[in-house]
C-alpha cells in the first residue's frame, strides 16, 4: 500500500467518513434505486410512420361539437386537440366521438393526440378513479389496456402509426413500489402498442409518472413509450428540459407540454374550457 503523509492520510479519512453513513457501510451500496430496470422483448418496435406536430394544442374532457371545431379552426392558434378514446376512467362521456366525428373534424385540418384513460398507479389518491395498476400483474394489465385502446383507435378510423396516450393522473411519490408498477405497466402497454402497429405515449405530472418513467429510461427499462406528454402548469408554452426531464431523454420531436389548465377560450362565439398544450411530438391524422 502506498504510504500517506499524516496531512494525507488524514485527508483520506475525512473523505472516506463522507462517503460512508457513519457505520463504516457506503452510503451508495445502502441506497436502493427508486425505479429498477424491466426488459421486455419488442420484436417490432416502433412503427416507422412519423406524422409528428409543433405548435399549440388543447384538450377537452369531451369531444367537442364540431360547429365549435369549424369555429376554432383558423380564428384560434390550436392545430390539434387531446381526445380521450377508451378506458373505463374517462371523466366525461364521449357522446359526439364516432368514426364521424373524427373523419369530419380530420377533414377541417385537426391533428389529434388520443388518449386511454384507464388504471391509475396502486398509490392514486383519486376517489374518481377507485381502479388501480395491480403491481403482481402491472406488465400484462399494460398489454389489456393497450390492446382496449387498440380496438378503439380502429372503430374511430384511426389508422397504424400513430400514437395513442396512457393517462396516468399525479400520484404521490412516497412508495418506490408504486412508481415500478407505472413503469412496469407503461412497459407492458408500448409492447402491445408496437405488435399491433401503434405509437405508444405516456401522459403525467412531471413530478410523478413523468419523474419515475426518466428513472426508469435511465436504469434501462425497455420498450419505454415513443413519446411522453408531461403536465407542469407553469404557463410556458414550450417542451423545453424541465424537472426530471432532461435533454437526454425523449428529445427528438417526443414531447408534449401540457402548460395550463382548466381555462375558458373563446373563439368564433363558441366557448370551451380547455387544457392548454404546446406540441412537438406525434399526434394522429
Amino acid at each position: 500500500m502506498r504510504y500517506l503523509r499524516p496531512v494525507a492520510l488524514l485527508a483520506a479519512s475525512l473523505v472516506l467518513l463522507l462517503a460512508t453513513d457513519g457505520t463504516g457501510v457506503s452510503a451508495g451500496a445502502a441506497a436502493l434505486p427508486r425505479i429498477r430496470a424491466l426488459t421486455l422483448p419488442d420484436r417490432f418496435g416502433p412503427p416507422r410512420i412519423h406524422d409528428d406536430f409543433t405548435g399549440p394544442a388543447f384538450d377537452a374532457c369531451t369531444a367537442p361539437p364540431l360547429d365549435t371545431l369549424r369555429a376554432w379552426h383558423g380564428a384560434s392558434p390550436y392545430g390539434a386537440l387531446g381526445i380521450y378514446v377508451s378506458g373505463a376512467q374517462r371523466g366525461c362521456g364521449q357522446p359526439r366521438l364516432t368514426a364521424e366525428w373524427v373523419r369530419q373534424a380530420r377533414a377541417l385540418g385537426w391533428r389529434f393526440l388520443p388518449a386511454h384513460v384507464g388504471l391509475q398507479a396502486p398509490c392514486s389518491e383519486l376517489g374518481n378513479k377507485p381502479r388501480r395498476i395491480d403491481p403482481a400483474h402491472a406488465v400484462e394489465q399494460g398489454r389489456d389496456e393497450a390492446t382496449e385502446a387498440v380496438h378503439a383507435m380502429g372503430s374511430l378510423g384511426f389508422g397504424k402509426g400513430g400514437p395513442v396516450y396512457l393517462d396516468i393522473e399525479a400520484y404521490p411519490m412516497r412508495d418506490p413500489a408504486c412508481g415500478q408498477a407505472v413503469v412496469d405497466f407503461a412497459v407492458g402497454w408500448t409492447q402491445a402498442l408496437h405488435a399491433a402497429g401503434y405509437r405508444s405515449g405516456f401522459y403525467s405530472s412531471l413530478d410523478s409518472g413523468i419523474a419515475d418513467l426518466a428513472a426508469a429510461a435511465r436504469a434501462g427499462s425497455f420498450p419505454l413509450p415513443d413519446a411522453l406528454w408531461y403536465a407542469r402548469w407553469d404557463d410556458r408554452a414550450d417542451t423545453s428540459d424541465s424537472g426530471a426531464l432532461g435533454s437526454d431523454l425523449w428529445g427528438y420531436h417526443q414531447r408534449v407540454h401540457q402548460y395550463r389548465g382548466n381555462v375558458e377560450e373563446t373563439y368564433g362565439g363558441a366557448a370551451l374550457t380547455i387544457d392548454r398544450n404546446h406540441v412537438d411530438g406525434p399526434t394522429a391524422g
